[in-house]
């Protein structure tokens, strides 16, 4: 039997399963409100390092094939208020963090957060940092939409300290930028980039999707050889997630046109192919970063972790997210904000945090979570890595479990639980394995 079948086999192209960017997953999280998120915060040490997300849900036109909770504007006035809600928000959380505390990273995304004006700009970094400066060696991150950027923009971000730009391409073929409702030509792209780089901002992240309507082999070959002529830094290999039952707008684009299981496989593989050729190291299943890249090292050392915003070398334990739909992480569990742009602001102008799902870890959650971490990470569970989180016994368990599940597509030794590299395409499908929440009720993407 050869690899695709196997593959087809254990379900690779008809299972829908999480990305597991958390476990257990937001579709599984019940009521938790502000008094818990404020507890939570509270009980960071003073002086700690942590992470921040803040969110801008708004975007100048809505992309079709974006699932993200998003919503258009073609007026700024909205977009000003959000930020005045946003500093409101940020005002509030500094009245509850212990002293001292530091942020290791400053992620902003979206939605479009380079929508924000260059006053805006450096109002609301200005309100985080009056709050929580910078630790040495920080990392402030920023999502950059080619199509909403200017140099006053790109002047405002680098003075407030951006030193890590994130720009989406998605595709570069015309045709299918029309069919995705998002048109952005590579001479943009390209004079954006020069742009970020004039201002001494060196490392560069871009997102490109594979499974998109009407993409080839070629097509996608030539996508990636454009990206690949910007020399970034890391590149995140998105398998596009059709999913029109959960974002509407993605009815806009046809079905029909769709490229099949199988071919979207062969469409990540020659994506792969071109990544590695270039030199670059393939880190967990869908990034690539140049080997002097931190989440590079971070993979090699075994220090790579996952979470909403997807890979990160980011360690810190605590990532608090502010805006409408955030979610935040702490030891003790998760905790989301109201999805909704009106009743987020209303919450924060009535002086309460809009807080109103989440989770609190219990029974075998921190063991699960970091089992399918090291899965989605490095492709291997360490069995004494995991004693941390329970009895040896328990641990072989659940590793005869999955490997049971999985024959001759997971090795299992003294050492623990590992997928070999062709079976890796099946990595969110082992993962599935250990987790003990219902996903029955939860609508997720195509395992490829």
């Amino acid at each position: 039997m050869d690899t695709q079948s196997q593959l087809a086999r254990f379900g690779l192209f008809d299972a829908r399963v999480p990305r597991y960017t958390s476990y257990p997953t937001a579709p599984q999280f019940g009521a938790l409100g502000p008094e818990t998120f404020i507890r939570w915060i509270e009980a960071i040490p003073e002086g700690a390092e942590i992470s921040l997300y803040l969110h801008v849900p708004f975007c100048r036109r809505l992309c079709w094939f974006c699932a993200c909770r998003t919503q258009g504007t073609t007026s700024d006035d909205p977009v000003i208020a959000y930020a005045k809600t946003l500093q409101a928000e940020i005002a509030m959380l500094g009245r509850h963090l212990p002293k001292g505390v530091r942020l290791a990273h400053l992620h902003w995304g979206g939605g479009t957060p380079t929508m924000l004006n260059p006053g805006l700009i450096r109002d609301v970094a200005g309100a985080v940092f009056d709050v929580a400066p910078m630790a040495e060696g920080g990392e402030f991150s920023v999502e950059i939409d080619p199509n909403e950027i200017d140099e006053g923009r790109l002047d405002a971000l680098a003075a407030m300290g951006m030193n890590r730009a994130s720009v989406g391409v998605q595709d570069f073929d015309p045709e299918i930028q029309k069919t995705i409702g998002r048109e952005q030509s590579f001479e943009l792209t390209r004079d954006v980039v020069a742009m970020i780089r004039d201002r001494g901002i060196r490392s560069l992240n871009a997102d490109i999707l594979f499974g998109l309507p009407h993409q080839t082999p070629a097509r996608i070959a030539d996508s990636v050889a454009k990206l690949l002529s910007f020399s970034p830094d890391r590149v995140a290999l998105y398998g596009y997630a059709h999913v029109p039952w959960m974002s509407r707008r993605q009815t806009m684009i046809p079905s029909d046109a769709m490229p099949t299981p199988q071919e979207r496989l062969r469409l990540f593989e020659v994506a792969r192919d071109l990544f590695l050729a270039e030199g670059y190291d393939e880190i967990g299943i869908d990034h690539f970063a140049k080997p002097t890249d931190s989440m590079a090292i971070a993979a090699r050392t075994g220090r790579l972790r996952r979470n909403f915003q997807g890979y990160t070398d980011d360690q810190a334990p605590v990532l608090i997210g502010l805006g409408a739909s955030s979610i935040s992480r702490f030891p003790q569990g998760y905790a989301q904000n109201a999805s909704g742009t009106s009743e987020h602001t209303q919450a924060i102008r009535h002086g309460q945090f809009s807080t109103h799902r989440g989770h609190v870890f219990g029974g075998e959650d921190l063991l699960r979570a970091r089992m399918i971490e090291a899965l989605m990470c490095d492709f291997r569970i360490s069995r004494r890595e995991m004693e941390a989180f329970a009895p040896r016994a328990r641990i072989g368990a659940l590793l005869a479990e999955v490997a049971a599940q999985f024959p001759g597509m997971v090795t299992l030794d003294d050492a623990g639980l590992a997928i070999p590299l062709p079976a890796r395409p099946l990595t969110r499908v082992v993962a599935r394995a250990l987790d003990a929440y219902d996903q029955a009720k939860a609508k997720h993407s195509a395992a490829i």
